[in-house]
């Protein structure tokens, strides 16, 4: 953008940036944001509020805070959606024929008058003056997803056929036969994930139904159904889904899987595509990788400091296997990804074996897996173990073979991150062994074992104090008079979270340190109950009391940490 170029040139003619912060910025643009400014907000080379204090003086214009006000949806209104995100502004206040707009650079001529030209487009607005002021690009973009993404789908439709109404638009769709102009379907499924990742949405599920089909979207953990279509435009909007992800047309007897890149706000989204044939149909279910998350730092994946203390240790060892281990979802990937981009040195050659590969890594040597020739896990890490490597990446232990060459690497000098599918940590050596490892491969090889989950963390803007219920408390197995002593917070619900009173995810854990005495346990085959006991008298915390740790800082609340954990058997 022209017009931020002009702010950043005067940010760095007054000392305030330098051409280095700028340059490795704009590596994580549209990673972390869409504007240069806001990933170097983000970055912490520059205070939001010390930007917005410069610029209002060096502009002499009134510097705003958007999340500050609530603005009136008929204010919001008055600016198309597409047009506030393109130029990144956002309508604040219409008073007496003045609409006020607060902008980054509220001295961009050429915005403002292109907002003249779409302000008279409008009986409403024709004739209105334009007052600008100073805002922070994250506040700013911030603004435009709790605004303008707070509309349903059925906005969303609107915004992407060109301005026609809700019924319109399906009507038009609904209107086509297969061979026809296709225009309004591919409208359509453009505006369903337009406006799941403008609500932040990590997988879109569609579902044909007896009757109907359902669109649900998963935000932070939780299925949410969506306006949805009638039933007549199932076999159009599956069509595009697999066109769009290169699947095979004809094919709907088998299930299916394809890759999706789209373009939205600025952002390029990766999504992964199922397809799986269904007594009404095929369902499909698009999951977007979010990118952002190679960004984390350990810090930032929700560890407390004592706990991220403990993993920086598990994985500065030269050698070893390290499991991270939890259910579909529970953020396994992110994790280890977390751990090869703190990892990722020159002087180390880091090689993952995957299926599929879901995110490019800078420096990191990438296999993809394909069983289709005979080239699973096993095959590849014997490979890859003839290409020298320090850190290997298996993206799962599925059978034996697998888990053999793991352990056997580890004994040989490699350090090797892995996930497992189990409930908790002290579970996964039993886990191993069941599947076939020996004992003495296990107890020599696993030098840590971490259980995670996903817990949804509080929303900002509406926390506040509330006393748990007794039936919370009951469930928990904690003394109420305790609970009761200490100050607890929830989110009352707001429309930037959508009234759940949650947004966005930390990570809860419980990290297991494999020494001496669970070691000689592993290679007694004790059962899992009595490895967790051991892991506990070490000073394991459970994932329930990271959780209830959590809970206490205001991270998250006594009720999700009851909804995702397990009562703690030790």
């Amino acid at each position: 953008m022209a017009s931020e170029d002009i702010v950043l040139d005067i940010l760095k003619e007054s000392g305030k940036l330098t051409d280095e912060q700028i340059e490795t910025a704009k590596e994580d643009v549209g990673v972390r944001a869409g504007t240069l400014l806001g990933v170097l907000v983000i970055n912490g080379s520059i205070d939001e509020k010390d930007l917005v204090d410069f610029l209002a003086e060096y502009f002499a214009m009134p510097a705003y805070t958007v999340g500050d006000q609530n603005v009136p949806m008929e204010v919001i209104e008055l600016v198309p959606a597409g047009f506030a995100r393109e130029n990144m502004l956002v309508p604040v206040k219409f008073d007496a024929g003045i609409l006020t707009v607060a902008m980054v650079n509220p001295m961009d001529v050429e915005v403002i008058d292109n907002l003249m030209v779409e302000l008279g487009k409008s009986e409403k607005t024709r004739g209105a003056q334009i007052e600008t002021v100073v805002a922070g690009p994250v506040d700013v973009q911030a603004a435009i997803d709790l605004y303008y993404s707070g509309q349903q789908l059925a906005s969303a439709v609107e915004e992407a056929t060109g301005g026609d109404d809700y019924a319109d638009a399906l009507k038009g769709i609904g209107d086509i036969e297969d061979g026809e102009d296709d225009a309004p379907i591919i409208r359509f499924v453009s505006a369903i994930i337009t406006q799941a990742y403008r609500l932040r949405t990590s997988d879109i599920h569609v579902e044909p139904l007896e009757k109907r089909i359902r669109i649900r979207y998963r935000i932070d953990g939780v299925l949410k159904e969506m306006e949805s279509p009638p039933k007549r435009l199932q076999g159009p909007i599956i069509s595009r889904l697999k066109i769009m992800s290169g699947m095979n047309m004809a094919e709907r007897r088998v299930p299916q899987d394809g890759r999706i890149k789209f373009n939205v706000d600025k952002i390029t989204l990766d999504l992964r595509v199922s397809a799986l044939p269904g007594t009404h149909g095929e369902s499909v279910v698009m999951r977007i990788l979010d990118k952002s998350s190679l960004m984390l730092g350990l810090s930032e994946l929700g560890f407390l400091d004592e706990d991220e203390a403990t993993f920086r240790k598990l994985i500065a060892q030269p050698n070893g296997v390290l499991l991270v281990t939890g259910p579909t979802g529970s953020g396994k990937t992110t994790t280890l990804y977390g751990c090869l981009n703190f990892l990722n040195n020159p002087d180390l050659k880091l090689v993952t074996v995957e299926e599929p590969v879901e995110y490019m890594l800078p420096g990191v040597n990438q296999v993809q897996v394909n069983t289709d020739i005979n080239f699973g896990f096993s095959n590849a890490l014997r490979a890859i173990l003839r290409q020298a490597p320090n850190i290997i990446m298996v993206g799962e232990i599925r059978d034996t073979t697998t888990a053999e060459i793991a352990t056997q690497a580890s004994l040989t000098g490699h350090l090797v991150f892995s996930t497992l599918h189990t409930n908790d940590a002290p579970s996964a050596v039993t886990r191993l062994v069941d599947m076939g490892v020996k004992p003495f491969l296990v107890a020599t090889s696993i030098t840590g074992v971490m259980g995670q989950r996903l817990v949804r963390t509080i929303c900002q803007n509406c926390k506040t104090e509330y006393v748990p219920d007794d039936q919370t408390i009951k469930a928990l197995q904690f003394d109420p008079a305790e609970i009761k002593k200490e100050k607890w917070v929830h989110g009352t619900g707001c429309e930037e979270c959508n009234d759940t009173g949650y947004r966005g995810r930390k990570g809860i854990f419980e990290i297991m340190v494999v020494n001496d005495e669970i070691r000689h346990l592993i290679y007694e085959c004790a059962p899992a109950n009595e490895i967790r006991a051991a892991a506990r008298k070490a000073g394991m915390a459970t994932l329930r009391e990271d959780g209830m740790k959590k809970a206490r800082l205001g991270i998250t609340t006594l009720d999700e940490v009851l909804r995702i954990t397990a009562v703690d058997e030790v």
